[in-house]
Protein backbone atom coordinates (compact mmCIF):
# COMPACT_ATOMS: atom_id res chain seq x y z
CA UNK A 1 0.00 0.00 0.00
CA UNK A 2 1.40 3.14 -0.81
CA UNK A 3 1.76 6.60 1.49
CA UNK A 4 1.19 9.60 0.59
CA UNK A 5 4.34 11.66 1.82
CA UNK A 6 4.87 15.39 2.04
CA UNK A 7 8.19 16.92 2.71
CA UNK A 8 8.96 20.40 4.38
CA UNK A 9 12.64 20.85 3.63
CA UNK A 10 14.69 23.81 2.58
CA UNK A 11 15.42 24.32 -1.19
CA UNK A 12 15.95 20.79 -2.80
CA UNK A 13 18.60 22.19 -5.52
CA UNK A 14 21.19 23.21 -3.75
CA UNK A 15 21.48 19.62 -1.57
CA UNK A 16 24.77 17.40 -1.38
CA UNK A 17 23.00 14.05 -2.57
CA UNK A 18 25.68 12.16 -0.92
CA UNK A 19 25.22 13.71 2.68
CA UNK A 20 21.73 15.08 2.73
CA UNK A 21 19.71 12.72 4.52
CA UNK A 22 16.59 14.58 3.81
CA UNK A 23 17.29 13.49 0.32
CA UNK A 24 18.17 9.84 1.57
CA UNK A 25 14.94 9.76 3.34
CA UNK A 26 12.89 10.77 0.12
CA UNK A 27 14.64 7.98 -2.12
CA UNK A 28 13.89 4.84 0.34
CA UNK A 29 10.68 6.50 0.20
CA UNK A 30 10.24 6.37 -3.48
CA UNK A 31 11.87 3.11 -3.82
CA UNK A 32 9.07 1.64 -1.70
CA UNK A 33 6.77 3.44 -3.93
CA UNK A 34 5.13 6.18 -1.94
CA UNK A 35 4.46 9.43 -3.61
CA UNK A 36 6.05 12.14 -2.47
CA UNK A 37 5.56 16.19 -2.69
CA UNK A 38 7.84 18.29 -1.79
CA UNK A 39 7.31 22.40 -0.54
CA UNK A 40 9.28 24.66 1.62
CA UNK A 41 8.61 26.24 5.00
CA UNK A 42 7.50 29.61 3.70
CA UNK A 43 4.72 27.68 1.61
CA UNK A 44 2.92 26.21 4.44
CA UNK A 45 0.24 27.96 5.56
CA UNK A 46 -2.96 27.57 8.03
CA UNK A 47 -6.81 28.72 6.17
CA UNK A 48 -9.98 28.63 7.87
CA UNK A 49 -9.14 25.37 9.76
CA UNK A 50 -6.85 23.76 6.89
CA UNK A 51 -3.69 23.06 6.59
CA UNK A 52 -2.41 23.77 3.62
CA UNK A 53 1.16 23.49 1.50
CA UNK A 54 2.46 24.96 -1.77
CA UNK A 55 4.95 23.14 -3.97
CA UNK A 56 5.15 20.14 -6.17
CA UNK A 57 5.05 16.62 -6.66
CA UNK A 58 8.96 15.15 -6.35
CA UNK A 59 10.91 12.67 -8.65
CA UNK A 60 14.33 12.30 -7.24
CA UNK A 61 17.19 10.21 -8.50
CA UNK A 62 20.75 9.96 -7.60
CA UNK A 63 22.57 11.76 -10.20
CA UNK A 64 23.96 14.75 -9.66
CA UNK A 65 23.44 17.73 -10.91
CA UNK A 66 19.98 16.25 -11.95
CA UNK A 67 18.85 14.96 -8.79
CA UNK A 68 15.18 15.86 -8.76
CA UNK A 69 12.26 16.60 -11.13
CA UNK A 70 9.52 18.65 -9.98
CA UNK A 71 5.61 18.41 -11.15
CA UNK A 72 3.53 21.36 -11.66
CA UNK A 73 2.84 23.90 -8.52
CA UNK A 74 0.11 23.06 -7.01
CA UNK A 75 -1.53 24.12 -3.62
CA UNK A 76 -3.00 20.99 -1.86
CA UNK A 77 -4.62 20.20 2.28
CA UNK A 78 -1.95 18.24 3.74
CA UNK A 79 -4.47 16.58 5.94
CA UNK A 80 -4.76 14.38 2.17
CA UNK A 81 -1.52 13.15 3.30
CA UNK A 82 -0.21 10.34 5.11
CA UNK A 83 2.91 11.87 6.15
CA UNK A 84 4.55 14.81 6.73
CA UNK A 85 8.21 15.05 7.35
CA UNK A 86 9.51 18.23 9.63
CA UNK A 87 13.20 18.63 7.65
CA UNK A 88 13.82 22.25 7.55
CA UNK A 89 17.05 23.11 8.91
CA UNK A 90 17.62 25.59 12.28
CA UNK A 91 18.01 28.29 13.61
CA UNK A 92 15.00 26.95 15.78
CA UNK A 93 13.54 30.88 15.42
CA UNK A 94 10.31 31.51 15.83
CA UNK A 95 9.44 30.99 12.29
CA UNK A 96 10.36 27.67 12.70
CA UNK A 97 8.23 27.47 15.89
CA UNK A 98 4.99 29.03 14.16
CA UNK A 99 5.74 25.39 11.74
CA UNK A 100 5.31 23.22 14.67
CA UNK A 101 2.21 24.61 15.73
CA UNK A 102 0.51 24.41 12.22
CA UNK A 103 1.89 21.13 11.50
CA UNK A 104 0.07 19.94 15.63
CA UNK A 105 -2.85 20.52 13.86
CA UNK A 106 -2.61 17.61 11.24
CA UNK A 107 -3.10 14.93 14.25
CA UNK A 108 -4.22 12.57 14.43
CA UNK A 109 -5.02 11.75 11.02
CA UNK A 110 -1.64 12.69 9.83
CA UNK A 111 1.63 11.43 10.69
CA UNK A 112 3.93 14.49 11.62
CA UNK A 113 7.75 12.93 11.89
CA UNK A 114 9.57 14.36 13.96
CA UNK A 115 6.21 14.66 16.16
CA UNK A 116 6.05 18.89 16.15
CA UNK A 117 4.67 19.33 19.69
CA UNK A 118 8.10 17.59 20.99
CA UNK A 119 10.61 18.91 18.39
CA UNK A 120 9.04 22.96 19.92
CA UNK A 121 9.18 21.68 23.51
CA UNK A 122 12.40 19.48 23.37
CA UNK A 123 15.19 22.01 21.65
CA UNK A 124 18.75 19.86 20.85
CA UNK A 125 20.68 22.00 23.84
CA UNK A 126 17.74 21.61 26.23
CA UNK A 127 16.41 18.62 26.47
CA UNK A 128 19.76 17.30 27.47
CA UNK A 129 19.34 19.14 30.64
CA UNK A 130 16.93 16.61 31.64
CA UNK A 131 19.52 14.13 31.72
CA UNK A 132 22.38 16.56 34.20
CA UNK A 133 24.20 12.81 35.17
CA UNK A 134 24.58 12.15 31.79
CA UNK A 135 25.82 15.84 30.59
CA UNK A 136 28.98 17.73 31.02
CA UNK A 137 28.86 20.51 33.25
CA UNK A 138 26.37 23.41 31.41
CA UNK A 139 24.93 26.76 32.20
CA UNK A 140 22.39 28.39 30.21
CA UNK A 141 22.14 32.47 30.73
CA UNK A 142 22.21 35.60 28.60
CA UNK A 143 23.56 37.66 32.12
CA UNK A 144 27.26 37.98 31.77
CA UNK A 145 28.02 37.32 35.20
CA UNK A 146 26.30 34.04 35.49
CA UNK A 147 28.56 33.57 32.32
CA UNK A 148 31.68 34.43 33.54
CA UNK A 149 31.12 32.71 36.88
CA UNK A 150 30.58 29.48 34.90
CA UNK A 151 33.76 30.26 33.11
CA UNK A 152 36.17 30.73 36.09
CA UNK A 153 34.65 27.55 37.86
CA UNK A 154 35.84 25.50 34.95
CA UNK A 155 38.27 27.21 33.18
CA UNK A 156 38.00 26.36 29.68
CA UNK A 157 34.78 26.57 27.89
CA UNK A 158 33.12 26.44 25.06
CA UNK A 159 30.45 29.20 24.58
CA UNK A 160 27.55 29.11 22.08
CA UNK A 161 24.33 30.17 20.49
CA UNK A 162 21.56 28.24 22.19
CA UNK A 163 19.54 27.55 19.20
CA UNK A 164 22.65 27.71 16.43
CA UNK A 165 23.38 24.55 14.09
CA UNK A 166 26.31 23.31 12.41
CA UNK A 167 28.69 24.23 14.50
CA UNK A 168 28.20 28.04 13.77
CA UNK A 169 29.26 30.50 16.50
CA UNK A 170 30.66 28.10 18.34
CA UNK A 171 33.95 29.14 20.39
CA UNK A 172 36.26 28.00 23.08
CA UNK A 173 37.14 30.16 25.30
CA UNK A 174 40.03 29.00 27.34
CA UNK A 175 41.81 30.11 30.88
CA UNK A 176 43.99 32.51 28.71
CA UNK A 177 41.20 33.56 26.28
CA UNK A 178 40.85 37.34 26.79
CA UNK A 179 37.09 37.94 24.27
CA UNK A 180 34.81 36.45 26.54
CA UNK A 181 33.47 40.10 26.93
CA UNK A 182 33.31 41.09 23.48
CA UNK A 183 31.84 37.75 22.38
CA UNK A 184 28.81 38.18 24.89
CA UNK A 185 28.55 41.95 23.25
CA UNK A 186 28.51 40.48 19.61
CA UNK A 187 26.16 37.99 20.69
CA UNK A 188 23.61 39.99 22.59
CA UNK A 189 23.43 42.59 20.35
CA UNK A 190 22.63 40.11 17.72
CA UNK A 191 19.58 38.60 19.84
CA UNK A 192 17.37 38.35 22.86
CA UNK A 193 18.58 34.74 23.51
CA UNK A 194 20.27 33.14 26.19
CA UNK A 195 23.80 31.72 25.37
CA UNK A 196 24.82 28.19 26.45
CA UNK A 197 28.12 27.51 28.03
CA UNK A 198 29.73 24.09 28.62
CA UNK A 199 32.72 22.63 29.95
CA UNK A 200 35.46 21.91 27.37
CA UNK A 201 36.02 18.50 27.12
CA UNK A 202 39.24 17.65 25.11
CA UNK A 203 37.96 14.16 23.70
CA UNK A 204 36.54 16.37 21.56
CA UNK A 205 39.78 16.01 19.76
CA UNK A 206 39.46 12.61 19.04
CA UNK A 207 35.84 13.22 17.78
CA UNK A 208 32.40 13.91 18.59
CA UNK A 209 30.21 10.58 17.87
CA UNK A 210 26.84 10.84 16.03
CA UNK A 211 24.70 8.23 17.41
CA UNK A 212 21.57 7.66 15.60
CA UNK A 213 18.43 6.39 17.36
CA UNK A 214 15.02 4.92 15.51
CA UNK A 215 11.91 5.05 17.59
CA UNK A 216 14.28 5.39 20.31
CA UNK A 217 17.02 2.63 19.34
CA UNK A 218 20.07 2.84 18.64
CA UNK A 219 21.48 1.83 15.20
CA UNK A 220 24.62 2.97 15.12
CA UNK A 221 26.98 5.79 15.11
CA UNK A 222 30.00 7.45 12.93
CA UNK A 223 32.93 9.58 14.41
CA UNK A 224 33.31 13.06 13.78
CA UNK A 225 36.73 14.26 14.04
CA UNK A 226 37.60 18.23 13.66
CA UNK A 227 39.95 19.55 11.45
CA UNK A 228 43.27 20.31 12.32
CA UNK A 229 43.67 23.57 14.45
CA UNK A 230 39.30 23.48 14.79
CA UNK A 231 37.08 22.78 18.14
CA UNK A 232 34.06 21.98 16.23
CA UNK A 233 33.57 18.81 14.42
CA UNK A 234 30.45 19.14 13.00
CA UNK A 235 30.82 18.53 8.88
CA UNK A 236 29.34 21.71 8.31
CA UNK A 237 32.52 23.12 9.44
CA UNK A 238 34.76 20.68 8.34
CA UNK A 239 34.50 17.74 10.42
CA UNK A 240 35.53 14.31 8.57
CA UNK A 241 33.41 11.28 9.23
CA UNK A 242 35.09 8.06 10.51
CA UNK A 243 33.68 4.92 10.80
CA UNK A 244 33.01 3.75 14.89
CA UNK A 245 31.04 1.29 16.49
CA UNK A 246 28.54 1.89 19.55
CA UNK A 247 30.55 1.47 23.29
CA UNK A 248 28.66 0.38 26.54
CA UNK A 249 28.41 4.08 26.90
CA UNK A 250 26.94 4.69 24.01
CA UNK A 251 24.37 1.77 24.81
CA UNK A 252 23.83 3.39 28.56
CA UNK A 253 23.19 6.66 27.19
CA UNK A 254 20.63 5.61 24.69
CA UNK A 255 18.97 3.07 27.14
CA UNK A 256 18.00 6.23 29.61
CA UNK A 257 16.91 8.60 26.66
CA UNK A 258 15.66 6.04 24.14
CA UNK A 259 11.93 5.42 25.95
CA UNK A 260 11.66 9.13 26.46
CA UNK A 261 11.96 9.91 22.43
CA UNK A 262 9.86 6.86 21.64
CA UNK A 263 6.79 7.81 24.05
CA UNK A 264 7.32 11.65 22.33
CA UNK A 265 7.28 10.50 18.92
CA UNK A 266 11.01 11.32 18.23
CA UNK A 267 11.06 8.61 15.70
CA UNK A 268 14.47 10.04 13.76
CA UNK A 269 17.21 11.10 16.64
CA UNK A 270 20.39 12.26 16.44
CA UNK A 271 22.50 12.63 19.51
CA UNK A 272 25.96 13.91 19.87
CA UNK A 273 28.53 12.21 22.77
CA UNK A 274 32.04 13.40 23.26
CA UNK A 275 34.41 11.35 25.48
CA UNK A 276 31.05 9.90 26.83
CA UNK A 277 29.18 12.56 27.48
CA UNK A 278 25.49 13.63 25.97
CA UNK A 279 25.97 16.95 24.43
CA UNK A 280 22.85 17.83 22.22
CA UNK A 281 20.04 15.11 21.13
CA UNK A 282 19.20 16.53 17.77
CA UNK A 283 15.42 16.11 16.96
CA UNK A 284 14.63 18.98 14.55
CA UNK A 285 16.62 17.91 11.41
CA UNK A 286 19.63 15.86 12.37
CA UNK A 287 21.84 14.35 10.10
CA UNK A 288 24.49 11.33 9.79
CA UNK A 289 22.26 8.45 7.50
CA UNK A 290 24.59 8.57 4.21
CA UNK A 291 27.59 8.43 6.31
CA UNK A 292 26.85 5.79 8.52
CA UNK A 293 25.00 3.45 5.62
CA UNK A 294 28.19 3.82 3.83
CA UNK A 295 30.62 2.53 6.59
CA UNK A 296 28.47 -0.14 8.44
CA UNK A 297 25.71 -1.00 5.26
CA UNK A 298 22.89 -0.47 7.55
CA UNK A 299 19.97 0.73 5.69
CA UNK A 300 19.31 3.56 8.08
CA UNK A 301 16.64 4.99 5.88
CA UNK A 302 14.55 1.61 5.81
CA UNK A 303 14.47 0.96 8.97
CA UNK A 304 13.09 4.44 9.25
CA UNK A 305 10.54 3.58 7.19
CA UNK A 306 9.92 0.28 8.30
CA UNK A 307 8.33 2.37 11.96
CA UNK A 308 6.69 4.61 9.70
CA UNK A 309 4.86 1.88 7.98
CA UNK A 310 4.06 -0.02 11.14
CA UNK A 311 2.07 3.54 12.56
CA UNK A 312 0.24 3.91 9.10
CA UNK A 313 -0.12 0.52 7.71
CA UNK A 314 -0.29 -1.48 10.63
Amino acid sequence: MKLKVAIQMDPIAPIDIDADSTFRIAESAQARGHELFYYTPDHLSYRETRVMAVGHDLTVRREKGNHFTLGDRRNVDLSDYDVVWLRQDPPFDMGYITSTHILDMLAPGTLVVNDPFWVRNYPEKLLVLQFPDLTPPTAIARDLATLRAFKQAHGDIILKPLYGNGGAGVFRLDPNDRNFNSLHELFTSMNREPLIAQKFLPDVSKGDKRVILIDGEPVGAINRVPAAGETRSNMHAGGRPEQVGLTDRDREICARIGPLLREKGQIFVGIDVIGGWLTEINVTSPTGIQELERFDGIDVAGRIWDVIEARRLG
